[in-house]
C-alpha cells in the first residue's frame, strides 16, 4: 500500500523526483571522482538523470523528439566513457549535455509559466530547473576547459584541470549570485561564460521564481 502511494505521488509530482535525483547527484559526485569503480557508477547515474529529464520534458511544452535527438548521442558518448574509463569525446558529450539540460530547463520554465496558478509540482519544478541550469553550465565549463586548458584556476593545485565537483560548485555560486569562491575563470572566454551564468541566475530568480511566489500569494477562486 505504501509503495502504491509512493508511485502515485511520484507520478503526480515528477519534478520532486527530478529535484531529489539532482541533489543526490551533487552529494555523490565527490565520492565518484576518487576510484574507477565510482566513476563507472557516476556514468550510470548520469544516464539515469538524462532519462528522468527526458520524462520531465514530456510533461512540458517542449518537443519530445528534440529531447530524444539530444539525449541519444549523449547517452552513447557517456556509455563509451563509462566502459573505457577514458574521456573520449568529452568535449562533444559536454556540449551535447549542456544543450540538453538548457533545453530541458527552458521546457520546465514554459511549464511553470503556462498558467496563473502555482501548483506544488511547479514549486518543485522551480528547484529542479535551477539544478538543470547548474548542470548545464557545469557541462559548458567542462567544454571550455577541454578547449582551453588552464582557463580555470583554484586555490588548491592551481595548474591542474578543475574537477567536475569544482566546476559544479562554480556553477552554483555564479547562478545564485553568492560569488565565485576559490575557482576563478582567468581567460576571456571563461569569464564570458561565467558572466552569462551570473546573468541567467539573476534573471531566473527575478522573473521566474518571483512570479511563482506571487502566484502562491494570490487568493484561491
Amino acid at each position: 500500500m505504501k509503495l502504491l502511494r509512493l508511485i502515485v505521488h511520484t507520478r503526480r509530482h515528477p519534478s520532486a523526483v527530478l529535484l531529489l535525483v539532482q541533489l543526490l547527484g551533487i552529494l555523490l559526485y565527490p565520492f565518484a571522482e576518487s576510484t574507477p569503480a565510482a566513476r563507472l557508477a557516476l556514468g550510470v547515474f548520469g544516464i539515469v538523470v538524462l532519462f528522468i529529464t527526458v520524462r520531465m520534458v514530456r510533461r512540458t511544452p517542449g518537443l519530445v523528439w528534440i529531447s530524444i535527438t539530444l539525449a541519444t548521442p549523449t547517452l552513447v558518448l557517456l556509455s563509451v566513457q563509462t566502459v573505457t574509463g577514458t574521456p573520449y569525446g568529452l568535449a562533444v558529450s559536454s556540449a551535447l549535455e549542456s544543450i540538453f539540460y538548457f533545453y530541458a530547463a527552458g521546457s520546465l520554465i514554459a511549464y511553470m509559466m503556462a498558467d496563473r496558478k502555482a501548483s506544488l509540482d511547479e514549486l518543485f519544478a522551480a528547484g529542479a530547473t535551477f539544478t538543470l541550469l547548474a548542470w548545464g553550465f557545469t557541462h559548458l565549463f567542462v567544454l571550455v576547459q577541454e578547449l582551453q586548458p588552464g582557463c580555470f584556476l583554484a586555490a588548491v593545485n592551481a595548474p591542474a584541470a578543475r574537477t567536475w565537483t569544482e566546476l559544479m560548485y562554480l556553477s552554483f555560486a555564479l547562478l545564485s549570485s553568492t560569488g565565485i569562491g576559490d575557482v576563478i575563470p582567468v581567460t576571456v572566454h571563461a569569464r564570458a561564460v561565467a558572466s552569462v551564468a551570473m546573468f541567467v541566475g539573476v534573471m531566473y530568480l527575478a522573473l521566474v521564481v518571483s512570479r511563482l511566489i506571487g502566484m502562491t500569494l494570490q487568493p484561491r477562486q
